[in-house]
């Protein structure tokens, strides 16, 4: 989470929230300083929110600036059922995580702090967003490569201890916010951190601000896939497989889920190549939405726009009349391999990259069919009309519908449709992967049989009415073209399969491959 630019950023046991809740483990911060802004939100949508942010001071002690109003806040959210945490830390807030951990006073007196900010507060626990264990974050941030992640690690367990002797065992919840990759040891992601999963509930993976105004050129916040060669080699999908990979528990990882957008001004007009979403933009970053300013950052000594367009600004503001139409003079263009809409004003060059009801569902989908235990939200003040909100509430429970899927981080062409560590144990047993048909082909199970349409040739329209949310369906059974539709809110949106490869149709299964 990044704090002060408003920007993005096991306890009571999963299967007791689970059963409490009935369904996905959905998790949303709270930021303090946007409590006017959150009066409207439906605090009944969430299982666990995280007030955001307690700040670390060297000692281990940590402050609330807005303690005073911490019982309302609590009181607001209880009454829609949902767990109340705090977090601590935050872009802004990560100064001394480091010196902390490693110091056997500090360490001790930040795990008292907590158990008794837990304890005279009546929280269910407390959040843990350290940017970043082994890596700079903010300019100001004290780090130290080799240590900080097995410190860390001896943290957690000693405050899961702490928590466990004062409340009961597993009655606390610890949470973590991270980043794609699992935490840096001497500038490597760590490539086992299973010991963390046994002293924590849930990993919460920010799978956004992963391009944005300090690259060279145009990109995606929150890609789905990465382009090859193009911005931050990260994405939705590989923060997965990454730390699946690494031995943390799919169940015990919330899907990152930045309810807002970034802007930036290119060079040039993007709608000359609609199709790349990739270009040169200016070092200057524009103001976003009615609620961005001028921010000034003490750390790297200048003042900036964030550039952030909140989704109910976007839709507030007359910049989409729909969730999926712009209004003039903006233009809405879709990127097949990221899977997420951009926006551009050819008047202002403005660039704005974030996601929507369209993306979203995408990536519901598929952190379902990895079994994920649910979404979080940065933040829970963004959203419009519950639009957003709405898509992670189809978290599918059964048979789960997924994208053909092109994972640049691993395939062997532009297109091909290939799924990392899908054959891992942790990964939800409905996704099927490309071993029963061939390696440039990623199978993918549907909930629901294929659509009568596809009978003889014929397919779906675009807009045309469609039965169920979620569903996949090839634009006609040839095996020749790229198209395939989603059903969206009752109608079919277009989409497409990446460069070269087709949209394959088999049983009740579709997948995204070369052309056989």
């Amino acid at each position: 989470m990044r704090f002060n630019i408003l920007v993005t950023a096991a306890g009571v046991a999963l299967s007791l929230a689970s059963s409490v809740f009935g369904g996905p483990v959905i998790m949303g911060y709270y930021p303090s300083w946007k409590r006017a802004q959150s009066a409207t939100v439906d605090w009944s949508k969430y299982t666990h929110v995280n007030i955001a942010f307690s700040i670390p001071r060297q000692d281990g002690t940590f402050t609330f600036e807005d303690d005073w109003v911490l019982p309302q806040m609590i009181s607001q959210v209880r009454a829609g059922g949902a767990k109340v945490l705090m977090s601590v830390g935050g872009w802004t807030g990560s100064n001394f995580f480091s010196t902390i951990v490693k110091d056997n006073n500090a360490r001790s007196t930040m795990i008292s702090s907590m158990v008794n900010y837990v304890k005279s507060n009546n929280l269910d626990g407390i959040d843990i967003d350290w940017e970043y264990p082994g890596r700079l974050g903010n300019n100001c941030n004290i780090f130290d490569e080799a240590n900080d992640t097995p410190n860390f690690l001896k943290f957690l367990q000693d405050l899961r201890a702490a928590f466990d002797g004062a409340f009961g065992v597993k009655q606390k919840l610890i949470t973590l916010a991270v980043r794609v990759q699992p935490f840096d040891i001497n500038g490597v992601p760590s490539k086992d951190v299973a010991a963390f999963a046994k002293v924590v509930d849930f990993a919460n993976l920010m799978q956004y601000d992963i391009n944005g105004g300090w690259n060279t050129k145009t990109g995606p916040n929150a890609p789905f896939n990465f382009q090859q060669g193009e911005g931050l080699q990260v994405s939705f999908v590989s923060a997965i497989d990454d730390w699946v990979g690494a031995g943390f528990p799919a169940n015990q990882l919330t899907a990152g889920i930045g309810f807002y957008g970034r802007s930036t001004i290119a060079l040039q007009d993007m709608t000359k190549d609609p199709t790349n979403q990739y270009q040169a933009q200016a070092a200057v970053v524009p103001l976003g939405d009615s609620e961005d300013a001028p921010w000034y950052d003490a750390c790297a000594g200048s003042t900036a726009n964030s550039g952030v367009w909140q989704w109910k600004h976007l839709r507030d503001q007359g910049v989409l009349t729909s969730p999926a139409t712009a209004s003039a003079p903006w233009v809405r263009q879709w990127d097949s391999v990221s899977q997420t809409p951009w926006l551009f004003n050819p008047s202002t060059k403005q660039f704005i990259s974030y996601d929507d009801p369209q993306s979203l569902q995408i990536k519901v989908n598929y952190a379902a069919s990895r079994g994920l235990a649910g979404a979080m939200v940065w933040s829970s003040n963004m959203d419009y009309n519950n639009e957003l909100m709405n898509v992670l509430h189809s978290w599918p429970s059964g048979p789960v519908v997924t994208p053909p899927v092109t994972t640049s981080a691993t395939s062997s062409a532009p297109g091909t449709s290939t799924v990392a560590n899908t054959s891992s144990s942790s990964s939800s047993s409905s996704y099927e992967t490309a071993s029963s048909t061939t390696s440039a082909t990623s199978k993918i199970s549907l909930s629901t049989t294929v659509s009568s349409t596809t009978a003889g040739g014929s397919g779906p329209v675009a807009g045309g009415a469609c039965a169920s949310t979620g569903i996949y369906q090839c634009g006609d059974s040839s095996g020749k073209k790229a198209g395939y539709f989603l059903c969206l809110y009752g109608k079919w949106v277009a989409q497409s399969c990446g460069s070269g490869t087709v949209c394959l149709q088999s049983g009740s299964a579709i997948s995204c491959g070369w052309p056989q």
